[in-house]
C-alpha cells in the first residue's frame, strides 16, 4: 500500500485553463488528494491558453468554458471532452448610487459596439423605470486573454444581435468594438471595481467575492434574471441530450424556461485519450463529477443535470 501511495505521490496531474472553474478546481483539488492521495496542479491561464497547452500535450488536461472548435478538435488529436461544471457569466457595472440595474441583450450588444456610451441612454432608462441613471460615459470591459467567459458572452450576444453575429461573432476571443482589456476574470473585476462607469463580463464566483454589483439580464421569457444557482439550473434543464462531442450551449434558452439566466454555461475537462496520466485522469475527473458536485453550491455553481453528468461519466469512460 506503501508504494502505491508513494508512485500516486510522484505522479503528479496537471492542467491548465478557464479562470472561470479555478475556484471549484482548487476544492476538488484539494479534496481530492486528501482521499486519494494524487496530486494535482492547475493553472487558471485562461480558457484559450489551456486549449493550447493541451493541444501541445504540455498538461495532462485542459479546463475550458468554450467547447471545442471542429478546428481545435482535429488539432487536439483525440481529445474528449467531459462537461464537469456549471456556472454562469455574470455582467457586473459600477455606477455611483446604482445597486440594481436591469440590461438586455440588445442594449449589451449597443455598449459593445459603442454605440451606447451613456448610462442615462433612453435605451438603458426605458429598461430601469426609477433608476437614477448619471450621465456617467460607460467604459466596456472585456477580456484580454482567450477566454470561455468572453465565449458564452458573445455566443449570448450572437443569439440576440445578428449585427453582432455577422461583425464580431463569438470565440473566445474576438475583435470587441469599443472598451479596455483586461486579464482573467481577476483583471477584468479590479478593473470594474475601481472605474466609476465600468461593465464588464466576469464569472459569476468573482462578482460575489468581490461584491461587485450585477445586473440583471434578460432572458427569452422577457424577465430579468441575476446569474444565482436557481436561475443557472434553469437555463440548464432545457438540456434533453448531448451530441457526440458532449458540447452544448445554454445560452439565451427557450422561453418556457422562465427564470433562466441567459448567459449560465457549462465548462468542460478536455482529455487526451492519449493521456500518459490516464488512469489518474479518470479518478479525478469522476471524483469531480460525482463527489465533487457538492462544493459547488457555495461557489456559485449549480449541480449538474442528470443527463450531462451522466454524458460526463461515458466520456471518462471511453479514455
Amino acid at each position: 500500500m506503501a508504494s502505491v501511495t508513494a508512485a500516486a505521490a510522484s505522479a503528479a496531474v496537471t492542467g491548465a485553463g478557464s479562470t472561470l472553474v479555478a475556484p471549484l478546481m482548487a476544492n476538488w483539488i484539494s479534496n481530492f488528494e486528501i482521499k486519494e492521495g494524487i496530486p494535482v496542479k492547475y493553472s487558471a491561464v485562461g480558457s484559450g491558453t489551456g486549449i493550447a497547452q493541451i493541444t501541445a500535450r504540455t498538461v495532462d488536461f485542459g479546463a475550458s468554458d468554450a467547447p471545442l472548435t471542429p478546428e481545435q478538435a482535429a488539432a487536439c488529436n483525440g481529445c474528449v471532452q467531459v462537461p464537469w461544471a456549471l456556472s454562469a457569466t455574470g455582467i457586473g457595472f459600477n455606477i455611483p448610487g446604482v445597486k440594481k440595474l436591469n440590461l438586455s441583450g440588445k442594449v449589451l450588444a449597443g455598449i459593445y459596439f459603442g454605440k451606447i456610451t451613456k448610462w442615462n441612454d433612453p435605451k438603458i432608462k426605458a429598461i430601469n423605470q426609477g433608476a437614477k441613471l448619471p450621465g456617467l460615459n460607460i467604459t466596456p470591459v472585456f477580456r484580454s486573454d482567450g477566454s470561455g467567459d468572453t465565449y458564452a458572452f458573445t455566443n449570448y450576444l450572437s443569439k440576440i444581435s445578428p449585427a453582432w453575429r455577422s461583425e464580431v461573432g463569438y470565440a473566445t476571443t474576438v475583435g470587441f468594438k469599443a472598451g479596455v482589456g483586461a486579464k482573467g476574470n481577476a483583471g477584468v473585476t479590479a478593473t470594474v471595481t475601481k472605474t466609476p462607469g465600468a461593465i464588464g463580463y466576469i464569472s459569476a464566483y468573482y462578482l460575489i467575492a468581490a461584491g461587485v454589483h450585477a445586473a440583471a439580464i434578460q432572458n427569452n421569457a422577457g424577465n430579468y434574471e441575476l446569474p444565482n444557482i436557481p436561475n443557472i439550473s434553469s437555463a440548464a434543464s432545457t438540456v434533453t441530450k448531448l451530441g457526440s462531442d458532449n458540447a452544448v450551449s445554454i445560452t439565451n434558452p427557450p422561453k418556457k424556461a422562465t427564470i433562466a439566466y441567459p448567459i449560465s454555461t457549462f465548462t468542460y475537462a478536455i482529455i487526451p485519450h492519449d493521456a500518459k496520466q490516464k488512469g489518474f485522469l479518470q479518478q479525478f475527473a469522476n471524483y469531480c463529477l460525482t463527489i465533487g458536485q457538492k462544493y459547488g453550491a457555495a461557489l456559485d455553481f449549480a449541480p449538474l443535470p442528470k443527463v450531462v453528468k451522466q454524458a460526463g461519466l461515458k466520456a471518462v469512460a471511453s479514455l
